[in-house]
């Protein structure tokens, strides 16, 4: 039993968890779904929403029986017409961590980091099944923090010759632009519309923060996939016309009122879903099977994922010293 719990800062964070662990770590716990080895808070989310401050607090928990961990996940964001704080680092965002074991807190991780890479890694991976093995062409449509990390873990999985850029601010665009240009070295252009991002890429990625209709299927060319990072990022009603889509979690989706319209509209279905990410991961589902094949990959983001992944980045803290490390009650011994 821990005498200590550690408090992980954002910037340690930023030091301990790559792209590529993201990926791997949020594979593994779709592994762990396919096996069984997961379970939720009940219900699986609880939620403050208050229109008069415009202000949103959303509470989330899992357990991993597998390693084993349990944690709850924290953060509250602003959100009006004009202005969303979900990506940002002036929202609240905490994981705290206890051993399933003995209840015992471990750690609580600030998850700014690792909230925005899991959000993204949890659904790129699966281009490893269903997308083309050999993508050219990459869109990005918004380029805010989502973004900026689809394209970070993208870039692990494949080499580009083309990514092409759009947001509401051109200012923002071109800044991300030549940003990236220079680090990738690959041409980034950022471009004014939506369609003309879709349009001719093998990858599009949907990562905005609006609630309306963002990207339309009729943009995308044979053998394209499309991933979509929650709400209607790709507009439902093309959804039938899709060769394949997975999603993450169906009924954890069904807890969204964007895609319980979706299944109203019967625009969708669990029947008409080719199966979740953590059936490709275990070999239940098959992935792309044509080359021409229009895919789309639709994720609102698990709790079991982040509490795996602040898990990781827990343990390896441990093995280096990182964070604050603070005396637990049972340690001190004063009632």
């Amino acid at each position: 039993m821990t005498d200590e719990l550690l408090f992980l800062s954002h910037a340690e964070t930023l030091d301990l968890l790559s792209p590529a662990e993201a990926m791997a770590v949020c594979e593994d716990v779709y592994r762990m779904h396919a096996e069984g080895t997961v379970s939720w808070t009940d219900p699986p989310a609880f939620r403050l929403d208050d229109d008069r401050f415009h202000h949103h607090w959303h509470v989330k928990g899992a357990l991993l029986s597998e390693i084993p961990i349990s944690g709850v996940r924290l953060y509250a964001y602003y959100e009006d017409a004009e202005r969303s704080t979900v990506g940002t680092l002036d929202a609240t965002r905490y994981i705290v961590l206890s051993d399933p074991v003995t209840s015992v807190a471990l750690a609580i991780v600030e998850e700014h980091w690792t909230y925005a890479i899991r959000s993204t890694a949890a659904a790129v991976l699966a281009c490893k099944w269903m997308a083309n093995p050999d993508p050219r062409v990459l869109g990005l449509v918004g380029v805010g923090t989502m973004g900026t990390t689809a394209l970070q873990c993208l870039a692990e999985l494949y080499d580009f010759e083309e990514i092409r850029c759009t947001s509401r601010s051109p200012v923002t665009r071109e800044a991300f632009a030549e940003k990236w240009s220079a680090a990738l070295g690959v041409p980034v252009t950022p471009v004014d519309s939506i369609e003309a991002v879709v349009r001719g890429a093998d990858i599009a990625v949907g990562g905005t923060t609006s609630k309306e209709i963002v990207s339309r299927a009729e943009w995308l060319k044979p053998g394209a996939t499309f991933v979509s990072l929650a709400r209607r990022e790709m507009d439902p009603a093309g959804w039938p016309a899709m060769d394949k889509i997975v999603i993450d979690d169906f009924d954890i989706n069904m807890l969204t009122p964007e895609f319980r319209k979706t299944i109203a509209d019967g625009l969708f279905s669990r029947e008409a879903m080719h199966g979740e990410i953590s059936d490709l991961v275990a070999g239940k589902a098959r992935g792309r099977e044509s080359p021409d094949e229009r895919n789309l990959i639709h994720t609102v983001g698990l709790v079991s994922q982040d509490i795996g992944v602040a898990h990781y980045v827990y343990r390896k803290a441990l093995d280096i010293g990182a964070g604050l490390r603070l005396p637990l009650p049972h340690a001190v011994g004063r009632v």
